[in-house]
């Protein structure tokens, strides 16, 4: 080992040990392309870096309660959701998380994606191995839909409630253990959906290739879907009309290109400010657009990023980007904060 190199090892050690405990870890970078975003994001913000080791991080949802609330988040590939506070770190929650089954499950997704709470506080699990979407009722899952029109579901990926109670689900074939030409695959479409709260299922579109995430403005008359095709990496904005259903949509925003110039990750999950930002996973990180899909700046992690969602008081994003959970503290907050 040269001297030089002696020199500059022992500086990283004496860097890491002196300010680790005062420093948090930090990913990426936050780049700022609208005056805009200052409102948004601080100017001194970093994308924290919280815990790790994960095989692919998706779907966190914020549990409130009087020791000031904890994160709930999927690992897919290993089929468990994680518990995660300041106070206590990170736990395992629930092992299994989507695939229920007594048979090896020969895929690489079995377990929950999308997580979201109904309104008494129950986890809402949309599970890929099962195939369905569920609900957490004294640590036993309990079917809230499976099928459409008597076909089994592809695999459900991410959910969103509207105020009446009606759960609005993606269905791509991620879960599938051979996607698109799963031997098992019943319906032959990607489909979103509403279930209302009497338990009727209604097929609101399948003309998206691959929708994913899903989130409601806050007025509730705009329903965002990304859709994760590599092809079509787009967004869609679809106005809610007054029974519940959507009229015909619009493309958001379309980051086909980013895709072609290899930044990494698909349009994922998504969740909306109370301002009607929408903070949007994607090729390059956590993109944020105003309401009128302006792209006002990215949280760029580097990494596949897929899901995002508001907790703490509402002002904090946490972010599954990839193997690791992170977060970004914000001068917004979520919508119904």
């Amino acid at each position: 080992m040269s001297a030089r190199r002696s020199v500059c090892l022992a500086l990283v050690l004496f860097t890491t040990s002196t300010f680790a405990a005062d420093t948090p870890k930090t990913l990426g970078t936050i780049d700022r392309l609208d005056p805009k975003f200052d409102d948004l994001i601080p100017k001194d913000a970093g994308i924290e870096i919280l815990a790790g080791g994960f095989d692919w991080s998706e779907g966190p949802v914020w549990v409130k309660g009087a020791d000031g609330g904890h994160l709930l988040f999927s690992d897919i590939p290993k089929n468990m959701t994680w518990k995660w506070n300041a106070k206590d770190g990170l736990k395992e929650h629930l092992k299994p998380s989507g695939y229920t089954g007594m048979d090896k499950f020969t895929g690489k997704e079995p377990g929950s994606n999308g997580l979201t709470l109904d309104k008494d506080g129950k986890l809402i699990l949309c599970q890929h191995g099962d195939r369905r979407v569920s609900r957490l009722v004294d640590g036993k899952f309990v079917t809230l839909v499976d099928k459409f029109e008597g076909k089994r579901l592809n695999s459900p990926n991410d959910c969103a409630f509207k105020s009446n109670g009606d759960l609005y689900f993606t269905d791509p074939p991620y879960g599938l253990p051979g996607q698109m030409k799963d031997k098992g695959k019943e319906l032959d479409f990607q489909g979103v959906y509403r279930l209302s709260p009497d338990g009727k299922l209604t097929l609101l579109t399948k003309e998206m290739t691959r929708p994913n995430g899903i989130a409601f403005s806050p007025d509730e008359k705009t329903l965002y879907v990304a859709n994760s095709d590599p092809e079509k990496a787009i967004w869609m904005a679809f106005p809610v009309k007054a029974d519940g259903t959507l009229d015909a949509g619009k493309v958001f925003f379309d980051s086909t290109q980013w895709v072609k110039d290899k930044k990494p990750g698909l349009p994922d999950g998504l969740k909306v400010d109370a301002a009607g930002n929408v903070f949007a996973t994607g090729p390059g990180g956590v993109i944020v657009f105003d309401k009128t899909g302006k792209h006002l700046g990215t949280l760029t992690t580097g990494v596949p990023t897929a899901n995002c969602g508001w907790g703490d008081d509402g002002s904090t994003l946490y972010i599954t980007a990839d193997k690791q959970l992170v977060r970004v503290k914000t001068k917004t907050k979520g919508a119904g904060w």
